[in-house]
């Protein structure tokens, strides 16, 4: 079993920059694909960006390209999701996401899910 917990969430304004932190538990967190997803208030939840497990390979949602970035750390057991030039419509709750075997970039392709931290940004 492996534990994500996501935090830096919190109230930002339009323009501004936020990162979020998700530390893995285990001791094999270099052998899974990461990955971001998001749900706003009444929508479904969509995939915001994944990095390999060796951080050679990354793929961003259309929405964010050019503004956020998924970096990893192996040596830390931790991703991030770097999200500059925030706007209002990056409102949701972001969760953290692990697979050993990537196969798709739907939430269906990923085994192990945070709790998810809240990111409100405002105009």
């Amino acid at each position: 079993q492996v534990q994500l917990v996501e935090t830096g969430g919190g109230l930002v304004q339009a323009g501004d920059s936020l990162r979020l932190s998700c530390a893995a538990s285990g001791r094999t967190f270099s052998n899974h694909a990461m990955g971001w997803f998001r749900q706003a208030p009444g929508k479904e939840r969509t995939f915001v960006a994944h990095i390999s497990a060796s951080g050679g390979s990354t793929y961003y949602a259309d929405s964010v390209k050019g503004r956020f970035t998924i970096p990893r750390d192996n040596d830390k057991n931790t991703v991030y999701l770097q999200m500059n030039s925030q706007k209002t419509e990056d409102t949701a709750i972001y969760y953290c996401v692990a697979t050993r075997t990537v196969y798709s970039y739907q939430p269906s392709g990923y085994d192990y899910w945070g709790q998810g931290t809240q990111v409100n940004v405002s105009s």
